[in-house]
C-alpha cells in the first residue's frame, strides 16, 4: 500500500472548512506556538516523524491547466508521518491532545470531537486521501532508531577530535565510557514485526466492514504478516 514506507506510514487528510473560520483558526494556530505547552501531549509521542496543519483559502489552490475551481470552502491539510498502524496513531493522538486536536480541527466542517474515539476514526478515515507516492529515506528506522543513530554519530565524532591528543591507553577508557554511555542505542534497525498476532487477526477480520460501508473509499491500515513463535 502506498501509505506505507517500511516502518513509517504516510497520512494526508483534507477536511472542508467555511471561509469566515479560517481567520479565527489562523489565530489559534499562532498562540498554539507561541505557548508550546498545548502541544505538550504531541510533542512527548516518539512515534511520530512528521506533523503539520496548513490551511488553504479556496483561491489558493495551483492553476496547472485544468482551470482554477471555482469552491465554496476553504481546507484544511493535515500531513502526518508516523510508526506503527493506523489505529495505534489516532488513539495515540487522542488520548495524547484531545483538547488539541478539538482546537485545531473545530473550523472543520462535521467535526464530531476527538472523544469518542469511533466517530473520529471515522471522520478521518473519510477524509482521508491515500498518498500515491510516499518516499521514506529510512525505511527500516523508526524515530528512535534515528535518534539512537544520531547519538551514536556524535559520540564517535567526539572520539575523533580526541584521538590525536590521547594515548592507546587514555583513548581506550574513552571508548569504554563513549560506549557505555551509547550502548542502549546500538539495536539493529530493519522491518518490525506487527504488534501482536491479535492485531493480525482483527485487521483481516474487520476488512469486510470496513468496505462494506465506505466501499471505494475505505482506506483501512496495511494488514502486515503475522509474527512466528
Amino acid at each position: 500500500m502506498s501509505n506505507v514506507a517500511g516502518k513509517a506510514y504516510g497520512m494526508s487528510l483534507l477536511t472542508p472548512m467555511r471561509p469566515w473560520k479560517t481567520p479565527i483558526n489562523t489565530f489559534l494556530f499562532m498562540v498554539s506556538r507561541l505557548i508550546p505547552s498545548t502541544l505538550s501531549g504531541l510533542l512527548g509521542l516518539e512515534i511520530i516523524h512528521f506533523a503539520r496543519w496548513v490551511m488553504i483559502r479556496r483561491d489558493q489552490w495551483t492553476d496547472l491547466g485544468q482551470g482554477r475551481p471555482v469552491l465554496k470552502n476553504d481546507y484544511m491539510l493535515f500531513i502526518s508521518n508516523f510508526n506503527g498502524t493506523w489505529d495505534q496513531y489516532i488513539d495515540a493522538f487522542s488520548d495524547g491532545i484531545p483538547n488539541g486536536l478539538n482546537l485545531f480541527w473545530y473550523s472543520s466542517t462535521k467535526f464530531p470531537q476527538s472523544i469518542p474515539i469511533t466517530p473520529f476514526k471515522e471522520y478521518i478515515r473519510q477524509n482521508q486521501i491515500t498518498t500515491d507516492y510516499y518516499y521514506n529515506a529510512t525505511p527500516g528506522s523508526a524515530q528512535r532508531d534515528i535518534k539512537s543513530a544520531l547519538r551514536v554519530t556524535e559520540a564517535i565524532r567526539s572520539l575523533s577530535l580526541k584521538y590525536p591528543s590521547l594515548s592507546p591507553k587514555a583513548f581506550a577508557n574513552e571508548f569504554s565510557k563513549s560506549l557505555l554511555a551509547v550502548q542502549n542505542d546500538l539495536g539493529s534497525p530493519g522491518y518490525a514485526p506487527i504488534p501482536s498476532n491479535d492485531t493480525y487477526k482483527a485487521d483481516i477480520g474487520r476488512t469486510p466492514f470496513i468496505c462494506k460501508r465506505w466501499g471505494h473509499l475505505a482506506k483501512q491500515p496495511p494488514t502486515s504478516q503475522p509474527t512466528h513463535a
